[in-house]
């Protein structure tokens, strides 16, 4: 059987809560190299972990916020700067590409339309649609996050494994249906308590546990509050620089 890994990059929040890096998940086997999101510190993650960025030839995205996608104007210019001409295919949440460029204007003005050596091509995904992206084979399920665009959970299946990651969410039904037979089960947990919408808490996680048919469940993007209660935490918590073997 193919062996598949999966190296925790970053799993963090968007405020470097525990002092972890923002969320990236990087997965590799025979079939190439994939990353899982892509945070503001991509590069810093990746280069900590001797990953090269040219070596990515796909990236899928559950949503558009910074700590999700910020990291991809830096990805794309250190492939400029790095020679990269391998393409690069970025899939994720209707109006990806525009909301991609505008941030790369932002950072950058100017990059978004300089002629590069390598191409990059867009795949929007749609809820429940099954798309091959390269290697894996991606199903999109929406869960509640507002973002400017849909948010998604993700379930990915790779060299013959299924790894779903949840994203940024509230509870809702759908991480049932994403988290289905998945080998692995990334599921961001940001409070301790009911606090806030659109991001889930452990209290409701433990009560909707055993609603999830995984095999393994990691905790990711914890803030502050789960830090100050991470003794009583009873699930596994996902660690920057995590290596994963499915």
């Amino acid at each position: 059987m193919e062996r598949v890994e999966l190296r925790l990059l970053g799993t963090g929040d968007a405020f470097g809560s525990g002092g972890r890096l923002q969320t990236c998940f990087h997965l590799s086997g025979t079939g190439g190299d994939v990353l899982l999101d892509c945070g503001a510190t991509v590069l810093i993650a990746m280069k900590r972990a001797g990953v090269n960025p040219n070596d990515i030839g796909w990236i899928l995205l559950t949503h558009l916020h910074g700590d999700h996608f910020g990291g991809l104007p830096f990805f794309v210019l250190d492939g400029q700067f790095s020679h990269r001409t391998r393409p690069l295919v970025i899939a994720g949440p209707p109006g990806l590409a525009a909301r991609v460029e505008a941030a790369m204007e932002a950072f950058y003005p100017g990059s978004a339309r300089k002629q590069r050596a390598f191409e990059i091509a867009f795949v929007e995904l749609e809820p429940r649609q099954p798309v091959e992206v390269g290697p894996a084979r991606v199903t999109a399920f929406p869960v509640a996050h507002p973002s400017g665009a849909p948010a998604y959970a993700l379930q990915v299946e790779y060299g013959g494994k299924r790894i779903a990651s949840s994203g940024d969410t509230e509870w809702t039904e759908t991480l049932v249906e994403a988290a289905r037979g998945a080998d692995l089960f990334l599921c961001e947990c940001c409070f301790w308590e009911p606090k806030a919408r659109y991001h889930l808490d452990y209290q409701t996680l433990k009560e909707k546990r055993p609603l999830l048919d995984c095999h393994r469940l990691l905790l990711t993007h914890l803030g502050k509050e789960m830090w100050e209660h991470s003794k009583e935490i009873e699930f596994e918590v996902a660690a920057d620089g995590q290596l994963v073997v499915l």
